[in-house]
C-alpha cells in the first residue's frame, strides 16, 4: 500500500485481488488518508468474501460484466437495441467500478446523475433494471433493499399517449392517401384499425395476411405474448390492403409469402426481401400537413381507446392489441365505465322521450275528444 499527494489531496494505491486500486482519499490530511485507505481495503475485503465462489466475478468491472451480459442477452432476445442503449449508459457512468463496489448508494447516485442529464424516469428505471440484473445475486439483494426504502423506481409521470379524434383521424388518412409514399396510407390503416406497433407493421409479410378470409397474424412483436395473435380485418383495413396489394403486384409482379408488405430502399430501388427501416419521415410529413399533434404510437392508443369506449373487455383488447400494461388497462377501464354510463343514460333518455311522446298522444286524444264534444253540444 502506498500514499502519495496529487495537488492538495492525498491518494492511495494498492493491489486487491490482482487489480490496482488507485483512488483519491479526498483529504488534505495524510493521517485521514491512511484511515481512508484502510477503510477502503476493508470494504473491498468484506464485499469480496460475501459470495464465496463468486469472488472472481465480483472483482470484474461493470464494463467487463456488461460485455458478458449483452453477449448472453443477444442469444436470448431478437432485439438488443434498447439493451445496448441502456447498458451503454450504465457502462458510461459506472464502467470502471468493480461489481463488489456497487451497492445501494451507487444505484441511487446513478439515478441522480441520469436525472441531471434530463433523462426520463421511465428510461432510468429500465437502465437500473439492467444494472441490477448484470450484478447477479448482489443485484437481487440491492433490489430488495431499495424496494423496502421505496427507492427502487423513480416516479413515472402519466403516459403522454393520446387518442386522435375522429376529425383528426380523417385528416390524417386523407393526407396519407394523397401522399407520394405508397406505404404510409396502408401502414397508418394497420395502426389505426389493428393497433399494431411500428415494428410489427414494418416486419409484416404477405404470408401472414389472408385477404380472402380477412385476417392477419402478427409476426415480430415487442413481447412473446404479442407475437402470433390473429387480428380480423375490418372493411377499411381490408380495402387499404387490397389497394396496396395491387400496387405491390404492379411493382414486383408477385408477392412471395416471405416478402414484406413495406419493402426497404428508395422508391426506385425497393427490395421486398428486406423490411422498411422507418416510417418516421413519411409520418412526420403526413402529421404536419394534417395539422395533427401526436406520435405514430398514438394511432395504437386510438384503437385501444375506441375499443374501450365500445365496451370491449380487457381480454378482447389484449387479443387484438397484444400486451397492454396493467396501468394502461386501468386507464381504459375508466373509459369503459364512461362508455357504460353514456349507454345507460342514453337508455334513460330514450325512455323519457318515449314517455313524453306517449303523454303527448294522450293529451292530443283528450283534446280532440273535448273538441268533438263541444262541437256536438254534448257535455264531456
Amino acid at each position: 500500500m502506498a500514499l502519495y499527494k496529487r495537488g492538495n489531496a492525498w491518494w492511495y494505491s494498492f493491489l486487491f485481488a490482482g487489480r490496482r486500486i488507485q483512488e483519491s482519499a479526498k483529504t488534505h490530511s495524510k493521517t485521514l488518508a491512511k484511515e481512508a485507505e484502510k477503510r477502503r481495503h476493508r470494504e473491498l475485503e468484506e464485499g469480496y468474501n460475501d459470495l464465496g465462489d463468486s469472488r472472481r466475478e465480483r472483482v470484474q468491472t461493470i464494463r467487463e460484466a456488461a460485455a458478458t451480459y449483452l453477449g448472453e442477452y443477444a442469444l436470448k432476445h431478437r432485439s438488443v437495441t434498447f439493451a445496448n442503449y441502456a447498458v451503454g449508459h450504465v457502462t458510461r457512468l459506472l464502467g470502471d467500478k468493480m461489481l463488489v463496489d456497487v451497492g445501494d448508494k451507487a444505484v441511487k447516485a446513478y439515478q441522480v446523475a441520469r436525472l441531471k442529464e434530463e433523462t426520463a424516469p421511465k428510461t432510468i428505471n429500465e437502465e437500473v433494471g439492467f444494472l441490477l440484473r448484470l450484478l447477479g445475486d448482489n443485484g437481487d439483494a440491492i433490489r430488495g433493499r431499495l424496494r423496502k426504502q421505496k427507492a427502487l423506481k423513480l416516479s413515472v409521470p402519466p403516459s403522454i399517449g393520446r387518442a386522435f379524434s375522429d376529425e383528426e383521424k380523417e385528416r390524417l388518412l386523407t393526407v396519407a392517401r394523397a401522399s407520394k409514399s405508397p406505404m404510409i396510407y396502408p401502414a397508418l390503416c394497420l395502426a389505426l384499425n389493428a393497433g399494431m406497433r411500428d415494428a410489427e407493421i414494418r416486419n409484416l409479410t404477405w404470408g401472414r395476411v389472408d385477404l380472402g378470409k380477412r385476417f392477419l397474424v402478427v409476426g415480430k412483436s415487442k413481447s412473446a405474448a404479442g407475437q402470433g395473435r390473429t387480428i380480423p380485418l375490418n372493411s377499411s383495413l381490408l380495402s387499404a390492403l387490397l389497394d396496396h396489394s395491387q400496387w405491390y403486384m404492379g411493382r414486383f409482379g408477385l408477392a412471395q409469402p416471405d416478402w414484406y408488405l413495406f419493402p426497404s430502399g428508395k422508391s426506385n430501388l425497393l427490395d421486398p426481401a428486406r423490411p422498411i427501416t422507418t416510417l418516421k419521415t413519411a409520418w412526420t410529413t403526413v402529421r404536419e400537413r394534417a395539422a395533427v399533434n401526436g406520435r405514430w404510437h398514438d394511432a395504437r392508443h386510438t384503437l385501444i381507446t375506441n375499443l374501450a369506449e365500445a365496451g370491449a373487455g380487457d381480454q378482447t383488447i389484449m387479443d387484438i392489441a397484444g400486451h397492454v400494461s396493467r396501468q394502461t388497462l386501468a386507464r381504459y377501464s375508466h373509459i369503459r365505465m364512461e362508455a357504460k354510463r353514456r349507454a345507460l343514460e342514453a337508455i334513460e333518455a330514450k325512455a323519457h322521450k318515449q314517455q313524453a311522446a306517449a303523454d303527448s298522444r294522450t293529451l292530443s286524444t283528450m283534446t280532440s275528444g273535448a273538441a268533438v264534444a263541444v262541437s256536438s253540444g254534448k257535455p264531456n
